[in-house]
C-alpha cells in the first residue's frame, strides 16, 4: 500500500508538472502574441491632456506662458505579468512671436520610453516638433494651429526571454528557436496635425484638434523579412474638450478622444470637476485648483483622475479599471499613472492680458 501510495503520488507531481509547463507554454506564447502585437502600435495614456504633443503636433505651444515642461508615468499589468512601465517627457514655448499681430511659432520636444512584459520589449522614442498659431479676429478669441513633428524610434526586445511553440518537446523546453526574428527595429517617423480653439466669452471656450501619426509608414516587424505589410501603421487621432464654469470657482471640463490604427480603435470620454479653493478666481493662471475626473474607455477600462494645480505647476494622479475580457486574469486591475506639468508664469498675467483661446490640451 504504501509503495502503491508513493507511486500515485509521483504521478500527481508528474502529471502537475507537465499541467504548469504547458499553462507557461500557453502564457510566454501569448505575450510574445503580444509583444508582436506591440510592436504595431503606439504608447497611450489615461492623462492624455498631459501629453499634448503625443495628441497632435498643432498642441505645440497651446498655452499661456513662456515656457511648458511635463512628466508621466504609467505602470500597468502588474497583477498579471512583469508591469508595462511607460515614461514621457516634454518640453514646449513659443520661440518667435508676434509675426504678424499676436501670431507666433512654437516648438517642442518630446521623449518616451515604454518596457513591457516578459520579453522586455523596450520602445524609446524623441520627437520634435514645431506649430504656428493663427490668431482670427480682431479680439483675438480664435486661433488655428497647424503643427508638424517628426522623430525617431527604437524598439528592442530580449528573445532570451520568451519561448515559442517549437521549442516545447518531450515536456519541457529546448533551445534554440526555429523563429527568425529581429531583436532591434530602427525607424523615423512623420506626424502632423491641425487645430481650433475659441473662447466664446469668459465662462466657455472649446478646442478641436486632428492629427496623423506615422504618414510615412515605416518599416517595424519583429520578422526580418520586409515586405509591405509590415509598415508601422498610420495612427489618426481627433480631439475635442471644452472648458465651462458654472460658477466663479467651478468648471466643468469634458474631453472626448478618438484614435484609430491599422484594425484598431480607441475612444475615450470623461469630464474633470475643476474647483478653485485659493487665489483669485478672475486670476485663474495664478489660483489654486483641486479637481477629480471620471472617465471611460471603451470597451477597455473605467478611470479615474484626480489632482491638484498651483500657479502654473498641475500634479495628477489616476487608476484605471480593468473592463474588457482581461478583466478576469487581471482582477480589474489596469494601470496607475502619476504626472507633473508645469507652465511659467508671465509677470503680466494679472493685467488680465489677451490668453490662449481654449488651453484645453
Amino acid at each position: 500500500m504504501k509503495t502503491k501510495r508513493l507511486l500515485s503520488n509521483t504521478f500527481k507531481e508528474e502529471t502537475m508538472i507537465k499541467k504548469n509547463i504547458l499553462k507557461r507554454a500557453g502564457l510566454t506564447v501569448a505575450l510574445a502574441i503580444t509583444a508582436s502585437c506591440a510592436f504595431a502600435q503606439d504608447v497611450h495614456f489615461t492623462q492624455f491632456n498631459s501629453t499634448p504633443l503625443l495628441l497632435n503636433p498643432a498642441f505645440t505651444g497651446a498655452f499661456d506662458g513662456p515656457v511648458r515642461a511635463s512628466v508621466i508615468y504609467r505602470d500597468q499589468w502588474r497583477s498579471v505579468t512583469v508591469p508595462f512601465k511607460t515614461f514621457a517627457a516634454s518640453v514646449d514655448m513659443p520661440i518667435v512671436r508676434d509675426i504678424s499681430g499676436d501670431d507666433y511659432l512654437a516648438a517642442g520636444i518630446q521623449l518616451y520610453n515604454d518596457q513591457a512584459g516578459d520579453g522586455n520589449l523596450n520602445n524609446f522614442s524623441g520627437l520634435l516638433s514645431v506649430a504656428y498659431h493663427k490668431f482670427l479676429g480682431l479680439d483675438g478669441n480664435k486661433s488655428m494651429a497647424v503643427g508638424l513633428q517628426g522623430g525617431y524610434t527604437s524598439k528592442t526586445i530580449d528573445l532570451s526571454k520568451l519561448y515559442f511553440g517549437n521549442q516545447y518537446a518531450n515536456g519541457g523546453f529546448i533551445n534554440p528557436s526555429g523563429e527568425n526574428l529581429n531583436n532591434n527595429v530602427k525607424y523615423f517617423t512623420v506626424n502632423a496635425g491641425i487645430s481650433y480653439s475659441q473662447r466664446i466669452n469668459d465662462k466657455f471656450s472649446y478646442s478641436l484638434g486632428v492629427a496623423g501619426n506615422n504618414l510615412n509608414q515605416p518599416q517595424e516587424s519583429l520578422q526580418r523579412q520586409k515586405n509591405s505589410d509590415v509598415g508601422l501603421g498610420m495612427r489618426f487621432a481627433a480631439q475635442a474638450g471644452a472648458i465651462l464654469y458654472t460658477s466663479e470657482r467651478f468648471s466643468l471640463r469634458p474631453g472626448v478622444l478618438y484614435q484609430s490604427q491599422s484594425a484598431i480603435s480607441e475612444v475615450v470620454v470623461g469630464n474633470e470637476f475643476n474647483y478653485i479653493v485659493g487665489g483669485d478666481p478672475e486670476i485663474r493662471s495664478l489660483a489654486t485648483n483641486i479637481f477629480v475626473g471620471g472617465w471611460y474607455r471603451l470597451q477597455d477600462a473605467a478611470m479615474i483622475t484626480a489632482g491638484l494645480e498651483h500657479r502654473g505647476v498641475r500634479l495628477g494622479v489616476s487608476y484605471d479599471y480593468n473592463t474588457s475580457n482581461l478583466k478576469t486574469a487581471s482582477a480589474g486591475n489596469g494601470g496607475f499613472e502619476i504626472s507633473l506639468r508645469f507652465i511659467g508664469l508671465n509677470p503680466i498675467d494679472a493685467a488680465h492680458r489677451t490668453v490662449y483661446p481654449c488651453s484645453r490640451f
